[in-house]
């Protein structure tokens, strides 16, 4: 389902960053160890793109963040290893039905107990949203762990199964255990343009509201260092692929784009950025702005507006966007039990923000013949 008469990607937002003063989390990104392979990126965003026939790989992170008093939460969980048995029916029907080639090797409880950690010290599990490469299984952490939601949960998914057959979550994963569902109407904190809370009260990890994917999807922001303030924004299913933020009006794709993406061996010449915006400009979509946009959503315009939103946060120096399907950070950065809040330090953001146009070289490779 796609609007390749958008024009959200021309607007030019005044982000108005301004996070209050705190103290920083320590953040790590666990690999979750799922792996897609072969999926067609229509199945996800669109337009679609000559030569763009499959994502190379498409893996799910999970964020443990912890405060300055020794609070934890995970944010987001991935996929169970035996989906086959802790999916609902309707939902494993559903996985199933995708027909894509799905590998996972370990819960995160697993994985955080393999490094020492002690599960009785997560104190909470945040689900971006309700979908199925994000829920993971509840059940494998303490019932004194809470299990916190987005707005407008409640409504949309429960109750689960078997009370609801045909629900898509397990009636198990909320038994024993504290639901909390967040209602940003009741906090005036804005960062950025998203509505915001403050999770840890002490200013190191905000939940920001990012709808339209689906219903109540939230984002997260911790505060990985100070002096100067530096941000991690793990974005859940805000986007799924880097062509959908950018570039923009205020990330403008780079005059040389030598030795920033990986260009296909198959072509005779790398494309440059006027090939890429020809590209762009040929799916009917403003060539200075991304040449994707989402195909999986419950409210389109909030989607949008979600991504245009944090176009600005991404274009700054002081925020790094991680997604949780960001497939150009694997093998690049450390990955838990390490941690990230040295992230602009070690040049991460930097040296992997424009690698995926390697995903689009093929369709751009025509306007560079017809120079």
């Amino acid at each position: 389902m796609h609007h390749q008469d958008s024009n959200y990607d021309s607007l030019r937002l005044d982000t108005g960053f301004e996070v209050p003063p705190g103290a920083v989390a320590k953040v790590s990104i666990i690999d979750s160890t799922l792996r897609i392979y072969g999926l067609p990126p229509t199945d996800l965003v669109g337009p679609k793109i000559p030569g763009f026939d499959a994502f190379p790989l498409v893996p799910a992170w999970s964020f443990l963040v912890e405060s300055s008093t020794g609070e934890k939460a995970i944010f987001d969980l991935a996929v169970p290893p035996n989906y086959n048995e802790s999916f609902s029916p309707a939902l494993l029907e559903r996985v199933l039905g995708f027909g894509w080639d799905i590998h996972v090797e370990k819960h995160v409880a697993d994985i955080l107990r393999e490094n020492g950690e002690d599960l009785e010290s997560i104190g909470s599990v945040i689900w971006s949203h309700s979908h199925w490469d994000h829920i993971g299984d509840p059940t494998t952490f303490p019932h004194t762990t809470n299990l916190v939601v987005g707005p407008g949960f409640s409504k949309a998914v429960l109750p689960g199964y078997p009370i609801n057959p045909e629900s898509l979550v397990s009636e198990a994963y909320f038994e024993n255990r504290t639901l909390i569902e967040v209602d940003f109407d009741k906090t005036p904190l804005r960062i950025g343009q998203f509505p915001a809370l403050d999770f840890f009260n002490d200013g190191s990890f905000y939940l920001l509201s990012t709808p339209g994917h689906d219903t109540g999807h939230i984002s997260a922001l911790a505060r990985t260092t100070t002096n100067p303030d530096t941000y991690i924004l793990m974005g859940g299913d805000i986007a799924h692929h880097g062509a959908e933020l950018r570039p923009s009006s205020d990330l403008p794709i780079p005059s040389n784009l030598t030795g920033l993406y990986p260009c296909p061996s198959s072509l005779e010449e790398c494309p440059g950025p006027e090939d890429f915006a020809k590209l762009t400009a040929s799916l009917g979509r403003n060539p200075a702005g991304p040449a994707l946009e989402p195909a999986i959503f419950v409210n389109y315009t909030e989607a949008v507006g979600s991504i245009q939103k944090a176009q600005g946060l991404d274009a700054r120096d002081d925020v790094w966007v991680v997604w949780a399907h960001d497939a150009d950070i694997a093998g690049r950065v450390n990955f838990y039990p390490k941690r990230v809040n040295d992230w602009k330090a070690k040049g991460w953001k930097k040296q992997g923000e424009w690698l995926f146009l390697g995903d689009l070289a093929r369709g751009a490779a025509k306007f560079e013949c017809e120079r």
